[in-house]
This record gives structure tokens, sequence and C-alpha cells, in this order.
């Protein structure tokens, strides 16, 4: 089957030092190169998602409640938005944007921009593009496992795609909401593989 890595949110202000940190994101960072630099790794596909946020009302909070509202993340145009610097991004084939102007924590809600051979904008969401590629199964990266890489791979298997979380290759925020989310997966047809990093 026609395999894909998702690569979900590997940013700026989700890792160490940014607005919404969270334990072990750098070490995702890394590890998902490593993964794509091993010989005989077999993805037909690599993509990325991405926060970009605009105005998202109410996902943004200075007083947030860490379930619904948020600190302000990954605002758009800035550092904190860009994909981390120890992700390697050369086989990122296409970069799906969300949360522009509401919140979004699954990859599927995300879109992407290409040209047309006529000039004109063309606008894909996720799951379209996967079929597009003729994708049958995905592998889930990312950060942090109790939300948004929770809501992508949810989405997956939602949409009809084998899909499996590398948990090694995830952090989570906190290991309540973690175990949580590892149990709401594995009861909808994820295949699990590892242990999560957990802050």
């Amino acid at each position: 089957m026609p395999r894909c890595l998702v690569v979900v949110d590997v940013q700026n202000d989700f890792c160490p030092g940014g607005a919404l940190a969270v334990a072990g994101g750098a070490e995702v960072a890394a590890a998902t190169s490593a993964l794509l630099a091993r010989d005989g790794i077999a993805y037909d596909h690599v993509v990325a998602t991405q926060d970009f946020h605009v105005d998202p009302g109410a996902h943004f909070s200075d007083a947030p409640d860490f379930v619904d509202s948020w600190p302000p993340h990954c605002r758009a145009g800035s550092y904190g938005a860009l994909l981390h610097d120890a992700l390697d991004t050369r086989r990122i084939e296409a970069v799906f944007r969300k949360g522009q102007y509401a919140a979004a924590y699954s990859g599927f809600e995300g879109t992407t921009s290409s040209v047309t051979a006529e000039g004109g904008e063309l606008v894909t969401g996720l799951a379209d593009w996967l079929r597009g590629n003729g994708v049958d199964e995905v592998h889930v990266v990312g950060i942090a496992t109790d939300h948004c890489v929770r809501a992508t791979a949810l989405d997956a298997v939602r949409e009809g795609f084998a899909t499996t979380v590398l948990l090694g290759l995830t952090a989570g925020i906190a290991a309540g909401s973690t175990g949580a989310a590892l149990a709401e997966m594995r009861g909808a047809g994820v295949a699990l593989v590892g242990e999560p990093v957990v802050g």
C-alpha cells in the first residue's frame, strides 16, 4: 500500500523555548529527521501540518484553561509558527496549514495551496491530497500526542486510511490526557507503536 508519513505540528512554539512548549518537542523533530534519513525506510510521501493562526477567536486567551483555550501561539508569519530547525524538511512535499480563524487540531482541517497549469491557485485538503497521490496508509508523528496527533489520527481512520501512530516520535502534554488519547485512538482502530514522551 502506498504509505505517507504525516508530521504533525513540529513547530518552534511547541518546542522548548516556544510559547506553548511541550517537553520532548525538539527531540521529536530530530528523531523524525533521523527516521527519514534511514536506509530502507519506505515512505512514498511525506507531508506536514502547521498551526497557522491569524485570528482564532476564543482559541487564544490571556487566561487559558489549556483544554479549549490556550496562550497565543503559532501566529501566522511568526518564528513560532515555523517548522522546527531540527526537522529536515527536504522530503516534505506539502504543508497543510490549519486554524487560521478557528481552533483546529486535526491535520485534516488544514489545506495546502499549489499553482495550476493555468496560473490559478488550487487549494487542497489533506484527505483529498492523500487520495490524489494514491495513499492507502498513513503513519503519524509529531506534537502533541494528546491533542493534534490524536485528532489527526482519528480523522485519518474516519477517512478510511490504515493509520499507525509512531508514539516514540510524539510528545504529549500530560500523562492523564495522553493516556486518554491513547485509549481513544486504540478504540478507533489506530495502531499504536512504541511509547510517547510525556511532559
